[in-house]
């Protein structure tokens, strides 16, 4: 099994590929344009080789503590550790760390920086809502992101947005004022101009690699548990128990979506077209699709 349940996804590699040349020649760009507009080469480096390091080795603390996350010893929580470490083992996987969220929103995510420092996290939502044949496809759906590596690619992919969208914001509420700035005001509104066309460019690069990435995971999920239709109950439970979640609640964990098993956050036919997962509908297709298959 853990020889033949895992194989290179060329799509989905070719995706990560292109979303990373993509967003390098586009922040290229970038930093030339803040270059020729006159900002300091020394501070604009520095800037960008810290913020770059503080992503690298510390995004997955981030992202736990923008979730409210806690990583939990086998002794606090031995069923749902002991399940992570059999499928990690049967995904040929170092065994990650295991986090638990307090939210009453059933979801599950992956983060980290490599296999070697992932972190598999699931609600106190989702531990109560499904039945453990289900909890163990949403977890093996996550650690198919570990396995694809895709969840690094999604972290640096997300700090070249996060940084145009500061400075975006920056020349927006303080670039634009005093005497001197309003002097250079063309040169700073054609930074602004360019940021906003980055983080734009940005936004629309991650949604397509993020969809497709979401069917490789159903898939490997699939394979890993050899139950399609166990992550197809998952994905229904999760979508339903959602619309009975008060909005305050996922406004909170809205801004982690991308990360989700399923987004957080009203839905509607706007929302859908720049989702960065698929529609519910297609992804049980595709996993009813994948039934069929294995039953062959």
């Amino acid at each position: 099994m853990k020889q033949s349940w895992y194989r290179p996804d060329p799509q989905l590699q070719i995706r990560m590929f292109l979303t990373m040349f993509l967003l390098a020649v586009v922040y290229l760009l970038f930093v030339a344009v803040m270059l020729m507009s006159g900002a300091r080469a020394t501070t604009t480096f520095l800037f960008a080789l810290v913020m770059l390091g503080v992503q690298y080795f510390f995004s997955d603390k981030l992202v736990l503590m923008s979730a409210g996350a806690r990583v939990v010893e086998r002794d606090e929580a031995p069923e749902l550790y002991e399940m992570v470490a059999r499928l990690a083992q049967q995904a040929d996987l170092p065994m990650p760390k295991v986090a638990i969220v307090p939210s009453r929103v059933p979801n599950a995510f992956a983060t980290g920086r490599d296999q070697r420092h992932a972190v598999v996290a699931v609600t106190r939502g989702l531990l109560d809502l499904l039945t453990p044949s289900e909890l163990e496809a949403v977890l093996a759906h996550e650690l198919t992101h570990i396995r694809n590596r895709d969840v690094a690619v999604m972290t640096m992919a997300s700090f070249f947005a996060t940084v145009a969208q500061l400075v975006a914001r920056w020349l927006m509420w303080a670039g634009f004022g005093g005497s001197r700035r309003r002097r250079n005001g063309g040169s700073i509104a054609f930074v602004w101009l360019v940021s906003l066309l980055v983080w734009l460019v940005s936004f629309f690069l991650l949604r397509a690699l993020s969809r497709y990435r979401e069917y490789a995971a159903d898939r490997g999920a699939a394979l890993l548990t050899g139950s399609p239709s166990a992550l197809a109950s998952a994905l229904l439970k999760i979508s339903g128990a959602m619309n009975r979640v008060p909005q305050r609640d996922l406004r909170e964990v809205e801004g982690l979506s991308a990360f989700f098993i399923v987004p957080a956050g009203v839905q509607n036919l706007f929302i859908e077209l720049i989702s960065t997962h698929p529609p519910l509908e297609k992804r049980l297709a595709y996993l009813e699709r994948l039934q069929q298959e294995m039953a062959q």
